[in-house]
């Protein structure tokens, strides 16, 4: 009965374990210019809302995803409520994409992936640079969309091979 109740014990800590990597990746200041590595920038976090908002919906709340937005904001010094907005409209884009998709595909979802990214970052530039005269550097944000883009097939298959394997969800992916 122990070992039962240890099993759950771990599985509920491991399903967490998104929840965590999204407050993470929004608090942390890493940047890979401090290692030399001047144009290479991602956002993980597109990359993570994304994946578990098409293939696990309730594994992260829209409740986590906007307060995550708004420690985004407080770090990264843009305007309150602009991470929030578009990390919750890449949670739309995610569910409607879940919602009229009736065979998964790497593919199909990462080119749904770019066309996403490249409306949300659009509105995020419409925003800051004509709304708020925050400026903005239009190489750091291609660069950014596309290795985004390009990581999203990596972390896909490792968001996979957790849920699969680790969590033993036969119905990821």
């Amino acid at each position: 009965m122990a070992k039962i109740q240890k099993h759950n014990i771990t599985q509920n800590i491991l399903k967490y374990i998104p929840i965590a990597l999204l407050f993470i990746s929004v608090l942390n200041e890493f940047d890979f210019n401090n290692l030399g590595l001047i144009y290479f920038s991602f956002n993980f976090s597109y990359i993570l809302i994304f994946y578990y908002g098409l293939k696990k919906s309730e594994s992260l709340g829209y409740i986590y995803i906007f307060i995550a937005g708004l420690f985004n904001d407080v770090v990264g010094g843009t305007p309150i409520g602009i991470s929030s907005l578009m990390y919750l409209i890449l949670c739309g884009a995610a569910a409607y994409l879940r919602n009229i998709t009736l065979r998964p595909s790497l593919i199909k979802d990462s080119i749904f992936f770019l066309i996403t990214i490249l409306i949300i970052n659009s509105l995020l530039f419409i925003y800051l640079n004509f709304i708020f005269n925050y400026e903005l550097n239009y190489f750091d944000q291609i660069i950014n969309i596309a290795f985004t883009y390009l990581l999203y097939f990596l972390f896909a298959n490792l968001f996979d091979f957790f849920e699969k394997n680790i969590l033993g969800n036969r119905h990821a992916g």
